[in-house]
């Protein structure tokens, strides 16, 4: 690999969880009176961890970071083991689709939100969809989840 001593310690100290972002978020969601568990598989068997995981509504929400998950607005290719990142980055992004389909496939619903996103519009997005969720379960004559 063609990755300099400097380059390797500064992606080493990239924080995979409980990122400003993913904080700023989860602040907002829990302000709109949302509740909810953080870093959690959504489904047994399925190795994929949520940022966010409503289990009621079964919402799924994902915080993706621009440069790891190739934001079509903000993605930088980098020029120096231009191979090794575009690879690494176009299998997260393929990852990121299998997650997606293997939890619609259980009835989840994921949700992505990329870091660049206001995390108070996001969390509106979010809080939308968990509320649809709810009245759709609801008008199935189920009991109404609590979050």
């Amino acid at each position: 690999m063609d990755t300099t001593a400097e380059t390797r310690l500064r992606m080493s100290r990239q924080r995979s969880r409980d990122t400003g972002t993913e904080l700023a978020l989860r602040r907002a969601l829990h302000a709109l009176g949302l509740r909810y568990r953080v870093h959690r598989r959504p489904v047994p068997g399925v190795r994929r961890e949520a940022d966010v995981v409503f289990g009621p509504t079964q919402v799924a929400v994902f915080v993706d970071g621009c440069f790891w998950h190739g934001c079509p607005d903000h993605a930088t290719w980098p020029k120096r083991n231009a191979a090794f990142w575009r690879t690494k980055i176009e299998t997260n992004r393929a990852r990121d689709l299998d997650t997606d389909g293997k939890l619609a496939s259980l009835g989840w619903l994921a949700v992505r939100v990329w870091e660049h996103e206001d995390p108070a519009a996001a969390a509106h997005r979010i809080s939308a969809v968990v509320a649809a969720r709810r009245d759709t379960a609801r008008g199935q004559g189920e009991s109404p989840p609590p979050g």
